[in-house]
């Protein structure tokens, strides 16, 4: 607005020192004044919206690579670039050679991950327990975990999976922080840990004349004399009658009379053409054609095959069983927490998928510092997907497209409310939005002014403003209730 005021004094500056310019120069001032504020307002309207707030910033998460803070027995973030101190097996599952330091079948303490197989979707944990007798190992399988697995698997974000042991035999299994199974290492891994302390004898057989059946024929029970056997099941109904108008002599289905012999029909080849069958027209009408047949009903008599009834057999000795021994291979270790030594970590593959990545393993006995691991490094990598990830409404169409049945959930969610609102503020009428004018049509008492005077009377009796000998016609004079039609 600078430059307009001092264009402005410039032209009347010129005017007072009396210099005469033609009309077309004045003009030419005029435009050039009037181009000046133009650009200045263009200006002033950039500087406004450049000043006008925007959207907020995606916030943005920088990754380094964790640094083990505290005890820890192995750490690798795989962030060096390199697989140093790393060996990549050659192993396949056919025709392995028994030089390869690694195979599947390499023996092994722990192991633990994810493993996806169709629509089957595990988290193992399996660990090898030394039988303390006999120096042989055998596989110990957590039991399978009541979450839902599927989420984690398919959402193609970074999950972290954790495996807790802890010294009184507990476990826990974690993803993303969260326990997803648990128990004890005594109690809720197959095989269990420890053998039962009785078996059943191997040399224990069951005797020829063993009798296991709880109920048998009453070998005293004798057929009926009047019993018959070959009585039919059905039988036709001789109360029944042949409907009236029943056509006997036509038949229910008849040739097609509008049928044609295709031309190319063969009778040496395809034999004699039939016209295809069509119901009879005539039978539309009428209650039945073709020969008329008494319905079947259930036959009273019929018993079927006789058979003697059953009853407790006096002989029954239960189900058998063989007789239990002391189990010779029993042991008992309360402690299988400690589990034999490792000194190496492996990483068993098999994948038919790709972009699979993994990262950060991480081996401690201090589980604070494991958690200070986790948000060094999983921790980050979360942060940076949830600062990437769409708003609300693009992950609520992205759950709607997996399952068509949330848009009836979001149409109802939205529209209820709006139903409601409208039904209530347009439809309803209240009371108090009787106009003014309609009340002055009568002279009746309204019920706020009967109120109001009954009021102001009781309180003027309380406060001994009314004269006692004032007469109740007085009173009723003065009460709305009473007020007669004025006439003008």
């Amino acid at each position: 607005m600078r430059l307009c005021v001092a264009l402005l004094s410039l032209s009347l500056c010129l005017g007072l020192m009396g210099h005469v310019r033609a009309q077309e120069e004045a003009d030419d001032v005029e435009m050039d004044v009037e181009d000046a504020i133009d650009d200045m307002r263009e200006e002033d309207v950039e500087e406004e919206e450049e000043k006008a707030p925007g959207p907020p910033p995606v916030p943005t998460v920088t990754y380094r690579a964790p640094e083990p803070m505290g005890e820890h027995y192995f750490a690798e973030s795989f962030d060096k670039g390199t697989l140093q101190g790393w060996v990549l097996s050659q192993a396949k599952k056919d025709g392995i050679d028994e030089e390869i330091e690694f195979v599947d079948k390499t023996p092994y303490t722990i192991m633990f991950g994810p493993d996806k197989c169709g629509e089957d979707y595990k988290l193992h944990f399996i660990f090898r327990h030394k039988n303390p007798k006999t120096g042989e190992f055998e596989e110990k399988h957590a039991k399978k975990p009541d979450a839902d697995l599927r989420t984690y698997y398919t959402d193609k974000k970074t999950h972290l999976y954790t495996l807790v042991l802890n010294p009184d035999n507990s476990f826990e299994i974690l993803i993303d922080q969260t326990v997803v199974n648990s128990g004890s290492l005594l109690n809720d891994m197959t095989p269990p840990i420890n053998p039962p302390a009785e078996i059943e004898d191997p040399d224990d057989h069951k005797p020829e004349d063993w009798d296991e059946r709880p109920k048998i024929q009453d070998p005293d029970s004798v057929k009926p004399e009047d019993w018959d056997e070959d009585a039919p099941a059905k039988i036709p109904d001789e109360d029944a009658v042949k409907p009236d108008g029943w056509l006997d002599e036509e038949p229910e289905y008849i040739g097609d009379p509008d049928a044609l012999k295709p031309e190319d029909w063969d009778e040496d080849m395809d034999g004699e053409w039939e016209a295809p069958q069509i119901p009879n027209p005539i039978c539309e009408t009428a209650p039945g054609c073709g020969p008329w047949e008494r319905p079947m009903i259930d036959n009273p008599n019929y018993k079927g095959k006789w058979k003697p009834p059953m009853i407790d057999n006096p002989n029954y000795q239960g189900v058998w069983k063989p007789r239990k021994i002391p189990n010779p291979d029993f042991f008992e270790d309360l402690h299988p927490f400690r589990m034999t030594p490792f000194s190496a970590v492996g990483l068993e593959l098999w994948s038919m998928s790709s972009d699979i990545f993994f990262d950060n393993f991480f081996v401690t006995s201090d589980r604070t510092v494991a958690e200070r691991w986790a948000a060094d490094g999983w921790g980050l990598k979360k942060a940076a997907e949830g600062a990437a990830e769409p708003g609300l409404v693009n992950q609520m169409i992205t759950a709607a497209e997996e399952r068509p049945w949330l848009w009836i959930v979001y149409v109802l969610t939205v529209a209820l409310p709006l139903v409601l609102i409208i039904v209530f503020c347009c439809t309803g009428k209240s009371p108090a939005s009787t106009s003014a004018a309609e009340y002055k049509k009568t002279d009746a008492p309204q019920p706020d002014v009967k109120e109001e005077a009954e009021d102001e009377e009781a309180k003027e009796e309380e406060s001994g403003l009314i004269d006692k000998h004032k007469s109740e016609d007085d009173i009723l004079r003065r009460s709305p209730r009473n007020r007669k039609p004025r006439k003008d």
